[in-house]
């Protein structure tokens, strides 16, 4: 008898831990899915020269910064300004501003989300630049995840370009 209730109770500790471990893996999906589209609405708001959809992505106190080497091959490191950015978003330009991404990696603790992803920066048809972004987003008091920060390297050369 007592053999039988030790088992039982393994058992319904097992499913338990299991059941968590589902639930914690679907929610992680989740976020998961929420930050990537954060990303993707950025870039899709950029292509649309749509500043709003752009700005929403965004934490009201973003930090932004670029890193390159300038011509005298001396590192850079350059902050940018949401406002400045938006501003360009939705000027007039001829041309489609299109970053295409790729190798994205998404890390989630919490409230907490990073992204690294290779890009490749094109104005029109004509190969602009390439690097790297790093995004850190958190999940606001809306359960909204916001880009807090971004930061990004720049070069014109060793790129691929997609």
């Amino acid at each position: 008898m007592k053999i039988s209730k030790i088992i039982f109770s393994i058992v319904l500790m097992l499913c338990f831990g299991m059941h968590q471990i589902q639930s914690q893996n679907e929610s992680s999906k989740k976020d998961s899915l929420a930050v990537h589209k954060v990303i993707i609405d950025l870039f899709d708001g950029m292509r649309e020269g749509d500043s709003t959809k752009v700005r929403n992505t965004f934490h009201k106190d973003v930090i932004m910064l670029t890193t390159y080497n300038n011509k005298d091959n001396i590192n850079v490191l350059e902050k940018g300004s949401l406002i400045e950015f938006l501003h360009a978003i939705a000027s007039p330009h001829p041309k489609i501003y299109d970053e295409k991404i790729w190798n994205t990696t998404i890390q989630i603790d919490d409230t907490l989300a990073q992204v690294w992803t290779d890009y490749a920066f094109y104005v029109g048809a004509e190969f602009s630049h390439c690097g790297v972004d790093a995004f850190q987003l958190i999940k606001d008091a809306n359960e909204e995840w916001k880009i807090i920060h971004l930061i990004d390297t720049r070069r014109k050369e060793g790129c691929t370009k997609i």
